[in-house]
């Protein structure tokens, strides 16, 4: 009878533990100074605690339970990490307890932002972005030769030594099966976010992320698509980003680094269709647009915030860059397909906005083309603003049309091949340089660009 209790009890112990599984991550989200949030997913109703400790006192070790976000067909859950100290590393772990032996190696770490303020010049930095991860899944692609390319890329990219990772949009690609129920808006993300080439980036840095069409739902959608709410759901279940929109609409939100802000926006949620005429009688459609008044107003009190002489402690006058953040071009008047600048009302309001009130530092940063380039607007009043777009991460990769070939305000363009940007902050106060640079799946350079601070203030 003894050793049937103890067979019986270890096969409990056994299957207990099988039932636990690691479907994907761990993935960092958002990082600040005194709290941070740890993504993973596990199966559906199964999850595991965390623990986290600061590397310096290993023996002090704090238990977290996730916050449960899962449903009856995915399991992705996060943990709010908390009572954390600027500038230090802490090293995290699912409870051993509760997961087999190999999850129990599924551990990493995390550095809380500087204080910098009021101390010293903001540090200097770099986060990674890019836009069009296209997985493939053979048995509900198109026929064909596969769209998406070599996803080795993420290796090179978790070897970078970055802040962060800010994804600008279809980060993963919806199919004509998965778009037409909650259920197949599910799937896409959790089969995407499983890939085991992913798991060294999500863990490498924190990673933020806006959306385009193909993350939203169908190609090319706007405010119509009937599931927009459960693709509110997916986004917020599988990015950590700090917060999502407004009253429950949108996934809009702001970032801070150092001297530097992001304003990561939202172009899908809002967005009246592209096919409602661009002008009546003569003037700009006021009932196209594509951020909306909610948001719209949000991003002219943040970029006035983020502007303001009396900023404390940032020993500049403002955030040196206004990074404004969309899925679709901004500034590209000669592409065929989506942007920003159709969408004439809102798009003159904005720079209006961002001239009268003499916002220094703005530069837009855009994905969606599929491939890469950097376009300078000059303005005899005002200081020039670029669009940088970094595209594909690993989707196909496209070509400019004619005109856009012939555009006199491109300085860099890259094409035909798969490639992320690097984008860097240094320099002493007043003095802030931001590069771009490209860089190929291998990790090889592709190209590069700079700006510096003072040639974005307001004249």
């Amino acid at each position: 009878m003894k050793q049937l209790f103890i067979f019986l009890l270890v096969t409990y112990t056994i299957n207990t533990h099988a039932q636990i599984k690691l479907i994907a991550g761990p993935m960092l989200g958002d990082v600040d100074y005194r709290a941070a949030i740890i993504w993973a997913e596990f199966e559906p109703g199964k999850m595991a605690n965390l623990s986290f400790w600061n590397k310096n006192t290993p023996a002090l070790k704090t238990i977290v339970k996730p916050t449960n976000i899962q449903n009856a067909w995915v399991g992705p859950v996060k943990y709010y990490v908390v009572g954390l100290q600027p500038g230090n590393t802490y090293q995290y772990a699912f409870s051993a307890a509760a997961l087999p032996s190999t999850l129990q190696k599924t551990q990493g770490s995390f550095t809380t932002k500087t204080l910098w303020q009021w101390r010293k010049p903001a540090p200097d930095f770099s986060f990674l972005t890019g836009s069009c991860a296209y997985i493939n899944d053979p048995l509900n692609d198109r026929p064909g030769k596969p769209y998406g390319g070599d996803s080795s890329i993420f290796e090179t990219m978790a070897k970078e030594n970055a802040a962060f990772m800010l994804w600008l949009g279809d980060s993963w690609y919806t199919r004509e099966v998965d778009y037409g129920s909650a259920y197949g808006l599910y799937y896409r993300a959790s089969h995407d976010r499983a890939q085991p080439i992913l798991n060294n980036f999500l863990k490498a840095m924190p990673h933020y992320a806006i959306w385009d069409d193909h993350d939203f739902g169908p190609n090319d959608c706007s405010s119509n698509y009937i599931f927009k709410d459960e693709s509110k759901k997916v986004f917020d279940s599988y990015f950590a980003n700090p917060t999502s929109g407004q009253d429950g609409k949108g996934i809009y939100t702001k970032i801070s680094y150092n001297d530097c802000d992001l304003f990561m926006l939202d172009g899908r949620y809002f967005k009246t269709s592209d096919k409602l005429k661009d002008s009546i009688n003569g003037q700009p459609n006021a009932d196209k647009f594509t951020l909306g008044k909610q948001q719209m107003d949000w991003l002219k009190n943040a970029l006035l915030a983020s502007n303001d002489n009396n900023r404390p402690g940032s020993q500049t006058t403002n955030a040196s860059f206004k990074i404004i953040c969309i899925g679709s071009q901004v500034l590209n008047t000669l592409s065929p397909y989506e942007k920003f600048n159709d969408y004439k009302t809102e798009y003159n309001d904005l720079i209006n906005f961002i001239k009268e009130y003499k916002i220094n530092g703005v530069v837009f940063l855009t994905g969606d083309r599929h491939y890469t380039e950097i376009i300078k607007q000059e303005s005899n009043n005002f200081y020039p603003l670029y669009d940088i777009t970094i595209s594909a991460l690993t989707s196909g990769s496209a070509s400019r049309s004619k005109p856009e070939k012939d555009n006199p305000n491109g300085v860099l363009y890259v094409e035909k091949v798969q490639n992320y940007g690097k984008l860097s902050v240094t320099g002493l106060p007043g003095n802030r340089v931001l590069t771009v640079n490209v860089i190929d799946k291998k990790g090889a350079p592709l190209a590069s660009y700079a700006i510096n601070q003072k040639e974005l203030l307001v004249r």
